[in-house]
């Protein structure tokens, strides 16, 4: 019997155990003089329970749902053509791998979202691709089917550091940086350093890494990404080659998640996208994020269309028809109707702040079209908000918007500050609403 348990706790059962492994039960314990206790009796074979993986391997549905990947990572670009909206960058670094005129170490700015980190990766593969027969140089179109291709996009390659400066940014982590840069790569071309968030990094981690920043060994590349440029050193800055990727403009963005929806079957009208694209501001991170949201949050068998409405609902915006009446009403001085329509905004789930916003955008619009009659004519623009738009800014004078853009966004900071949004709007609305017919200073001289 000793045996048996021995063998069934050691692996002769269907669970071995593992070198270490702390054992629940001795063999043998003795709870009396002489009188040994035996374990209690287990099945040699336990039935798989339902719905339970058993050893073999087999994944339930749950785990099936566990390897969901968001938008985001899942159609994140491998190569320079997936990248949107930084044309300019995208041709020098081709040019510049192409012939072989290749900086000691990259730079990267932009807001959150543009593609600094995927384009730090995509260089790092750029130059250690060897191509699908492994004879290949630095390329601009990564193959994706080589070794090092299919291990930095694995985030697994040993020669492909990445840093996160914003917890990593002592000196001391920079020396142990600086204490690998001479050694050659294990396996690929080129040692690459991807070092995120640079800014975050002490004065002295800076000063640091300098020397090494400045003449590098030829096996080593050094690509940094930031938000806030203007926190990196002057001296940081003159020994690298910097590239400034900008926001995406709402049309290739809303295009982008055009395509993105049809391969993930999901089916949204143009104008629910274009308010996803106008809500991502620039930021393809955020755009990406909200398609997921939107997908989620609309009909789940997926023959339906996801609309405008819904799209709305989600983000929490009211309709631009109304914020057009409203911004109409609150330049008559129709005080009533204005609080009673904000009511209605409120009740269908608006955000105070949203709709002031929304107001601003408004009154900015007018004034465009008031000064420019042909950007009423952009393929944004609904064909009744263009009609309507040109009769407005018509009979509105210079003056009075820019009177109103500054009420109106002095009323934003103070509904964003003030305990109930709500009653903050409706009081910064009245001041505009009694304001809007005053006479401008010019008229009363």
């Amino acid at each position: 019997d000793n045996a048996d348990i021995l063998s069934w706790e050691a692996g002769g059962g269907r669970i071995a155990r593992q070198s270490g492994q702390v054992r629940k039960e001795a063999a043998v314990t003795r709870s009396g003089p002489g009188r040994p206790v035996q374990p209690p009796t287990r099945e040699r074979n336990p039935p798989a329970l339902a719905g339970v993986n058993t050893l073999e391997g087999v994944m339930t549905e749950h785990e099936t749902n566990a390897t969901y990947l968001v938008l985001a990572r899942k159609h994140r670009p491998a190569s320079f053509a997936g990248l949107i909206g930084q044309d300019a960058m995208v041709r020098t670094l081709k040019n510049a791998i192409a012939t072989g005129r290749l900086a000691q170490a990259f730079i990267l700015t932009g807001v959150r979202g543009v593609g600094k980190t995927t384009t730090a990766r995509i260089i790092a593969r750029a130059l250690n691709c060897v191509g699908p027969d492994g004879a290949g140089g630095p390329t601009a179109e990564p193959c994706g089917q080589c070794e090092h291709c299919r291990a930095i996009a694995e985030d697994r390659h040993v020669d492909v550091i990445e840093m996160d400066a914003a917890s990593r940014t002592g000196v001391d982590d920079i020396r142990e940086l600086i204490e690998g840069v001479r050694y050659r790569p294990v396996s690929a071309r080129y040692k690459v350093y991807i070092i995120d968030e640079v800014h975050m990094l002490s004065k002295q981690a800076f000063n640091a890494l300098l020397k090494t920043l400045e003449e590098p060994p030829e096996h080593v590349k050094f690509i940094f990404a930031t938000t806030e440029i203007r926190r990196v050193p002057v001296t940081v800055l003159s020994r690298c080659q910097r590239f400034d990727l900008k926001r995406v403009e709402p049309d290739v963005l809303a295009q982008h998640l055009t395509r993105i929806a049809e391969e993930e079957g999901a089916r949204i009208a143009p104008e629910a996208v274009a308010l996803l694209a106008r809500a991502a501001d620039g930021s393809v991170r955020d755009a990406l994020s909200l398609l997921d949201t939107a997908i989620a949050h609309g009909p789940v068998a997926g023959t339906e269309t996801i609309g405008e409405e819904q799209v709305r609902d989600m983000l929490g915006l009211a309709d631009r028809s109304l914020i057009v009446d409203l911004f109409d009403r609150l330049m008559a001085g129709d005080i009533p109707q204005v609080l009673d329509q904000m009511a209605g905004l409120y009740a269908a789930g608006a955000d105070p702040a949203v709709v002031m916003q929304d107001l601003l955008d408004v009154c900015h619009w007018l004034m465009r079209l008031k000064l420019v009659p042909g950007a009423a004519e952009s393929p944004e623009t609904p064909a009744a908000e263009r009609q309507r738009g040109a009769a407005m800014a018509e009979k509105l004078s210079v003056p009075t918007l820019a009177r109103a853009w500054q009420m109106l966004l002095k009323g934003l900071s103070e509904v964003q500050a003030a305990p109930t949004p709500l009653a903050a709007a409706e009081m910064a609305l009245v001041r505009l609403g009694y304001a809007a017919d005053l006479p401008n200073p010019a008229e009363l001289v």
